[in-house]
């Protein structure tokens, strides 16, 4: 994958955006759950009270307060408040906020520094949870053996009686020994439990002060609500912003990797052909280079975002309750023992699987380009079984994969709601011991969730990331390697005018992996205005003679000079421009006859169009065609004769007017009439070029100037046809083997 991490330095840009979104998402999403457990513990059971520090407070039940603190802290408290009554000046204001106003005083909080009411919120907790706990005890004698201890027993006291009036009036050193009381009474309690207990005292409160507490709580429910809402919705447009983003940073950087593998491959020589099949190259840039875009737009997606889940996930829970920290440790464990044991099985068998595909797609090319082969020798039913083979392979493979995956999903569900069981089971018990609040249990869970759901999405990561990995290197080992055919750093230019005549200075040539050479010291000298033929018998290196010139292959030893520059010395561009080649297969591509010629000029004229097309005794069935020249062809040249391609391929290489042809066994599907008629032709075209020919036939080379006969590699004889037919004996045995005497003499 690193390999190929400079493909994503263009949409760095794009990718930080998209992690800024996504970590405010994830910020959001962490907050649910906390509005989740206001909404379970301050808007249903609180009432919608969110502090035990009221707003306003009765005078008479301010002082019953009190009682039960120091004198420090009574001191503290009540310089936080303001005492309202009917004197003061907000006095119209206020009464209509607590009615109560009209018939007793009332003290209104007159701060809003958190410092300070965090000060007094314990005060106040501890105070309120006493004298609720009193005015219960009073009414319900079952809860006054409760509240009683040490000297002070409320069980024995008498109906009616005023118990905060009596506590008034008790010793400083007996209210000290309550107050030591409470506290130690408190102190099993943590202080969220105090405060969420002492809320119940608020709301009592707020009723007795006239307010509407319903609406109150109906209105936090709400507006807690829209806020949860507002968090989604917002993060729901992030997620949607986010698989854009990622969506154009892949798609964009799949696009350079194929551009870059199809200009590498384009510079390939035939070297490096020889080490990737064309079925794997074509594997390589389509389905490898899907698999990285793929990756690449879930991995934006995900795995930024789980991480970010995963960690805020453990410290929010931590921070919602730090004693229930192992219940997720038991759920990341189990989460990352299955996905090692998972991937430990699965990863082997991703690289099998694209090596598998190549296999899919080299027999599938094999029988699409073999087809009228296989139905000529009835060997349908051998293809068959060879393509199914072949599927039933990759089948088995991919099976194999998705069985171990697919037991993923239900393993982590399972994992997930043991989780959730042991949370609930857990949790239920400090709910029942007063450490714990509902609201805190269920945004505990939440969390829990939250970090397996993250651990799910990595697993879908780890899924793709091995297939993708395997694909990266494959991609990567292509435009990673180095062609054997280069340009000089600084290339040598032809001169002007240019000679197109061509050298070869003691030239031998050995397939890369080869132990022996195929070619060995020729030397020869093909001029302009000249046909230089080249005559062997099969494997004798014709063709690969003719594939030095225009640098498909580099010589091992020796030099081809051109315009007496070794072509070595100029770039491949711009020798290759000087040379018109017209290969063994005629090789058209779909589009319009057309659109083929002027593959070699596309600013080429009509009339020169017409002219190839006459030359190359091509003509005659393009007129028998209803389009003409704007004729179709499918892709190949399928619907053409091999004739007509390979009339088609010469008329292509004369529009490009070059000083140089070169004619690769390029008259082999031609009758001998159509074959003389188009070399006449050719020549008259064609008279201060240099023409290479390569052939079969006598009949084709008879009248070249210069026939060079190649036999195992090497030159063997030299000359006009007479000239050989009188000093060279494998160049007499081939005419013979093909001619008369009188023909070949006439």
């Amino acid at each position: 994958m690193l390999r190929l991490a400079r493909y994503l330095k263009p949409f760095t840009a794009l990718m930080l955006l998209s992690v800024v979104l996504l970590f405010i998402q994830a910020i959001m999403d962490l907050s649910l759950p906390d509005y989740m457990a206001k909404i379970i513990n301050n808007g249903i059971q609180q009432g919608g009270i969110e502090s035990p520090i009221p707003q306003a407070i009765r005078q008479s039940q301010m002082g019953k307060l009190n009682l039960f603190m120091t004198d420090d802290e009574k001191t503290t408290v009540l310089d936080q408040y303001t005492l309202v009554d009917s004197t003061s000046p907000d006095y119209s204001q206020q009464v209509k906020l607590y009615p109560v106003l009209e018939t007793e005083p009332i003290y209104v909080l007159k701060t809003s520094d958190t410092v300070t009411l965090d000060t007094i919120k314990p005060i106040m907790s501890k105070s309120q949870l006493v004298v609720s706990g009193i005015e219960q005890a009073m009414t319900d004698p079952t809860k006054a053996a409760a509240m009683s201890g040490g000297s002070f027993d409320l069980s024995k006291l008498p109906a009616g009686t005023n118990v905060f009036a009596m506590l008034a009036l008790l010793p400083a050193a007996t209210r000290a020994q309550m107050l030591e009381q409470v506290n130690t009474r408190f102190a099993a309690m943590g202080e969220s439990m105090i405060s969420q207990a002492a809320m119940g005292a608020v709301k009592t409160e707020y009723a007795a002060l006239g307010m509407d507490t319903v609406s109150m709580q109906n209105q936090y429910i709400i507006s807690t609500g829209l806020v949860m809402l507002i968090l989604s919705l917002f993060s729901g447009a992030c997620t949607i912003t986010v698989a854009f983003l990622s969506a154009r940073a892949a798609a964009g950087m799949a696009r350079n990797l194929r551009r870059d593998v199809f200009i590498k491959v384009e510079n390939f020589s035939n070297a490096e052909f020889e080490k990737f099949s064309v079925s794997s190259l074509i594997t390589r840039s389509t389905n490898d280079v899907t698999q990285l875009q793929m990756l690449v737009m879930i991995m934006i997606r995900m795995i930024f975002y789980a991480p970010i889940m995963a960690i805020g996930g453990v410290i929010k829970a931590i921070n919602t309750d730090a004693s229930m920290w192992w219940t997720i440790a038991i759920a990341v464990i189990a989460l990352l023992s299955l996905i090692f044991g998972v991937f430990s099985l699965a990863l082997p068998k991703f690289r099998i699987i694209q090596q598998l595909v190549d296999r899919l797609n080299l027999v599938t090319r094999e029988n699409l380009s073999g087809m009228m082969v296989i139905r000529a020798f009835n060997t349908q039913a051998f293809e068959e079984n060879r393509f199914d083979q072949a599927n039933q392979d990759l089948t088995r493979t991919n099976l194999f994969v998705n069985r171990v995956m697919v037991f993923m999903m239900p393993a982590m569900m399972l994992i997930m709601n043991g989780v959730s069981l042991l949370i609930i089971w857990v949790g239920a018990h400090q709910v029942a011991e007063s450490q714990m609040q509902v609201g805190n249990m269920m945004a505990f869970m939440q969390y829990a969730m939250q970090i397996v759901m993250s651990f799910l999405m990595l697993s879908f990561m780890f899924i793709i990331l091995p297939r993708a990995s395997v694909s990266a290197d494959r991609i990567a080992d292509v435009l990673e390697m180095e062609t054997s055919i280069i340009d000089p750093k600084q290339p040598k230019k032809f001169a002007l005018p240019f000679n197109a005549k061509i050298e070869f200075k003691n030239v031998s040539f050995r397939y890369p992996g080869a132990e022996e050479d195929v070619l060995h010291g020729l030397n020869f000298t093909a001029m302009p205005g000249q046909t230089t033929a080249f005559i062997g018998s099969t494997g004798s290196g014709k063709s690969t003679l003719i594939n030095l010139i225009p640098r498909f292959f580099d010589v091992t030893d020796g030099a081809i000079f051109v315009d007496g520059v070794d072509i070595r010395d100029v770039s491949q561009h711009d020798l290759r421009d000087r040379i018109g080649y017209v290969p063994q297969k005629g090789n058209l591509f779909s589009g319009t006859i057309e659109s083929n010629l002027r593959y070699a000029d596309d600013e080429a004229s009509a009339e020169l169009l017409q002219e190839s097309t006459d030359v190359a005794q091509a003509s005659s069935f393009l007129q028998e065609m209803p389009d003409g020249l704007a004729s179709e062809v499918s892709q190949g040249g399928t619907n053409v004769s091999g004739g007509q391609r390979q009339r088609l391929s010469i008329a292509r290489a004369l529009v490009k007017k070059p000083p140089i042809f070169i004619f690769d066994d390029s008259f082999s599907a031609l009758d001998f009439k159509t074959d003389v008629a188009l070399r006449r032709a050719l020549k008259e075209h064609t008279q201060n070029s240099t023409l290479l020919i390569v052939a079969q036939r006598i009949s084709t080379i008879i009248t070249a100037e210069h026939i060079v006969v190649l036999d195992e590699g090497k030159i063997v004889g030299q000359g006009t046809h007479s000239e050989l037919m009188n000093t060279c004996e494998t160049y007499r045995e081939i005419a013979l083997s093909q001619l008369s005497m009188e023909e070949l003499a006439s």
